[in-house]
């Protein structure tokens, strides 16, 4: 059985005092903060071999689904910014962590930078169960 994750800030009172951003974590943990809605192919086009996934649409064992260069990317969302390259790799639990961590810590550091004396948001992690061909190691 595998695990989906989707991201939402929580924070005390919820996103009282965080400025609405559409956010796009770097394969590096770099984070962008973008004002307003913009379509994919903007952001991709200032990256070339890179695509966009959608932090709502990521499953382990399946690749990561890119977003369509022309959707509109929302408000309060997480987008990451993954190399070409891992488009076709199915995502494993270790590299969800790993860009859970990334965003976490990129959005941390935002918030510190914009609101020294709040507290920082958190994001929680949605985990629902999906089909695998996966092997637990049990007998049937």
């Amino acid at each position: 059985m595998g695990i989906c994750a989707s991201t939402q800030y929580a924070g005390k009172g919820g996103n009282h005092g965080m400025q609405s951003t559409v956010n796009i974590v770097h394969f590096d943990g770099k984070l962008q903060q973008l004002k307003e809605p913009v379509k994919a192919w903007h952001v991709l086009s200032q990256n070339p071999n890179h695509f966009l996934c959608s932090s709502e649409s990521m499953y382990v064992g399946s690749p990561m689904t890119p977003v369509v260069p022309n959707e509109e990317l929302q408000l309060n969302h997480i987008y990451f910014l993954v190399p070409r390259s891992k488009s076709r790799l199915p995502l494993s639990l270790e590299d969800l962590c790993a860009l859970a961590i990334k965003a976490n810590a990129a959005l941390a550091h935002s918030s510190s930078v914009f609101e020294p004396s709040s507290s920082v948001p958190q994001i929680n992690f949605k985990t629902h169960p999906v089909h695998s061909n996966v092997s637990l190691g049990y007998s049937h």
